[in-house]
């Protein structure tokens, strides 16, 4: 039966799940059956749940204005904004679909910037191409942070300068737009601001806003900057290895609660089940409301059922917070309501190949939950 609470239903995902049939609106995602799923419900059920009107009024603290500097900006302010910008600003949609998730691409996609380009998009936004961008992995993990001179390439092409304001969104509320957040603020420095849509386009749809449709303007692009990646910011999988011992960084995972746990299947086949030793359990679902991220107090419970207070978390000489998730995607979603509560981003890195890259290595250290509430070692490659 379909649970009253989206957040729960979504990210704590159980094996007698099942999904409502959903609107076949191309634009809208369309929903799945899921008798043993991953994720109790797909991406119609939950555009529908994000957006219930009768939840818009919990909007979190960017609803009320403010400008760029904690990182995120409400609707109403970005059309404001936009009407009469203070300084040079780019709209940029980062859209990522996610298979075998709420995220998954809507029935008749034509993929993220296919999509784009038909439109809706928002007034004269570009397109961010996350996976496009990646550097390759050996494991094939996908998003990954692209090189230096990749990245360099793909902003003067947005046209987007070295003091050049960025707005990122994307079409399932606040998902993979963080990523970009993450990938131009803090891997790469940029030193103008950047911030995410609260709400993304859809809750610029739903407060009537206009969009854009049909094809999309090329943008002048800039001239080519020097772009430089801080190795603080992103860590690789021998850095995670050895901060279980060191504990240099609190570890922090995005996933559902079931997955980290060890009680749910990872939604790409042949990863272990279980998660990275004292690492500590923050589901992304916890930090989001409507579409949105959730409300200050909600946060607060949230993080402190991690064991992250908010003075803890505002602490600049604290020690780093590392998140990750499935692929890195859910992790900046984690990171990004962490800074509303005060994280400093010098203290913040990224494992960007998460539990895709941990979870298929045979001999990576894993723990699940035991039957009696501890924890108890996984060997290779356990389903």
């Amino acid at each position: 039966m379909l649970c009253s609470r989206w957040q729960r239903v979504i990210w704590q995902a159980g094996p007698s799940c099942r999904s409502l049939p959903a609107p076949r609106d191309r634009r809208r995602p369309t929903s799945v059956f899921c008798s043993r799923g991953h994720w109790a419900l797909s991406a119609g059920v939950v555009t529908q749940a994000l957006l219930r009107p009768s939840r818009v009024a919990a909007r979190a603290f960017s609803s009320s204005g403010g400008g760029m500097e904690k990182g995120l900006v409400s609707c109403e302010w970005l059309k404001a904004e936009l009407a009469s910008p203070s300084a040079p600003l780019k709209v940029v949609e980062a859209t990522v679909y996610l298979p075998n998730s709420p995220f998954a691409a809507p029935e008749g996609s034509e993929g993220p910037q296919g999509d784009f380009l038909a439109g809706p998009r928002l007034p004269g936004a570009v397109f961010y191409d996350v996976d496009g961008v990646a550097s390759p992995h050996p494991q094939g993990v996908p998003h990954m942070l692209p090189d230096e001179d990749k990245f360099a390439a793909a902003m003067a092409a947005m046209g987007i300068e070295p003091g050049t304001r960025v707005v990122a969104y994307d079409r399932l509320g606040v998902f993979s737009s963080p990523r970009l957040w993450y990938t131009l603020k803090v891997a790469f420095g940029h030193p103008a601001e950047v911030a995410v849509l609260d709400g993304g386009l859809p809750r610029w749809r739903e407060l009537g806003f206009p969009v854009e449709e049909g094809p999309a303007a090329v943008p002048e692009p800039a001239k080519m900057a020097r772009w430089s990646k801080n190795p603080e910011a992103v860590w690789d999988k021998s850095q995670v290895l050895d901060n279980i011992a060191s504990q240099k960084a609190l570890h922090v995972d995005a996933r559902p609660a079931p997955r980290f746990h060890g009680e749910a299947p990872e939604p790409r086949p042949g990863l272990r089940l279980g998660h990275i030793p004292k690492s500590r359990s923050l589901p992304v679902g916890s930090v989001l409301a409507s579409g949105s991220l959730a409300r200050p107090e909600s946060l607060t419970e949230a993080a402190e059922a991690a064991g992250l207070t908010p003075a803890a978390l505002a602490d600049p000489a604290g020690p780093r917070i590392m998140t990750s998730c499935g692929s890195g995607l859910t992790a900046c979603v984690v990171g990004l309501a962490l800074h509303q509560m005060g994280m400093p981003l010098t203290r913040w890195t990224v494992y960007d190949g998460s539990w895709a890259e941990w979870g298929a290595f045979p001999d990576t250290p894993v723990v699940r939950r035991s039957p009696d509430g501890g924890e108890e070692p996984v060997g290779p490659l356990e389903e």
